[in-house]
């Protein structure tokens, strides 16, 4: 598989680079956001297979990472993995909002930075199987889900929800007022064990939250998991 590392330390990065061509990964290094963003065009990837994965540093030194984050979006759907000493809670949901799929702080695991790799490249734009026809979702009152067309309204306005994101709603929608455990949820949604995960639920669960507007619409189980408790029609934010 190709990678994409954007990180300008060169130190840093040749460590992170032998590492990641020991387990099978052919590297190419961009030391700041234009250099990354050039990478991902099409006409710099001529003949070469696409990238299965970008580990995107946010110190970059000539634009912060949220922002080539959010033009990466707009170029490709290339699964991002944002690599960060920037721990707090707000800084993940941000960009996970801005469309990274995972978020790694560090100091990291590296076994643990493989295995999140490994996670959020088994379902790439280019090798996603074709959507499976789903069972009908129950009736969520002011919240609709189109499941073919990955379409998630409240009140008839379009949300903007990450893979990961839709995965996790779509899920937890299959039977309102269940219950379910979190290693259920880590192993549909991100198609991997509990292990080193939990934090990324938490993060994803909250942007949900946020994004839909209801802080309620998500209860958590202390102790257990998650359910979705749908809303009425009537029901305000």
């Amino acid at each position: 598989m190709r990678l994409l590392l954007v990180e300008d330390d060169d130190h840093v990065a040749a460590a992170l680079s032998a590492v990641l061509a020991k387990h099978g990964f052919a590297v190419v290094h961009a030391r700041n956001g234009a250099e990354a963003l050039r990478a991902l065009l099409p006409a710099a990837n001529q003949g070469k297979p696409p990238f299965g994965v970008v580990l995107l540093d946010l110190g970059l030194p000539d634009q912060d990472g949220y922002q080539v984050c959010g033009k990466i979006r707009k170029i490709t759907s290339t699964p991002v993995i944002m690599v960060t000493a920037r721990a707090d809670v707000r800084s993940r949901i941000h960009g996970l909002n801005l469309g990274a799929d995972d978020y790694v702080t560090k100091p990291y695991d590296t076994g643990e930075l493989l295995a999140r790799i490994h996670a959020v490249s088994r379902r790439t734009p280019n090798t996603e199987e074709p959507e499976k026809p789903a069972e009908a979702l129950p009736s969520l009152g002011r919240v609709h889900i189109e499941v073919p067309t990955r379409r998630v309204t409240v009140d008839g306005a379009a949300i903007q929800l990450t893979r990961k994101e839709f995965d996790l709603l779509a899920l937890l929608a299959q039977r309102p007022g269940v219950v379910f455990r979190r290693e259920q949820i880590i192993s549909e949604v991100w198609r991997t064990s509990w292990e080193g995960t939990g934090r990324t639920l938490e993060v994803h669960v909250a942007s949900l939250r946020h994004k839909l507007g209801m802080p309620t619409l998500i209860e958590t189980v202390r102790g257990v998991g998650y359910c979705l408790v749908a809303p009425t029609v009537n029901q305000g934010p």
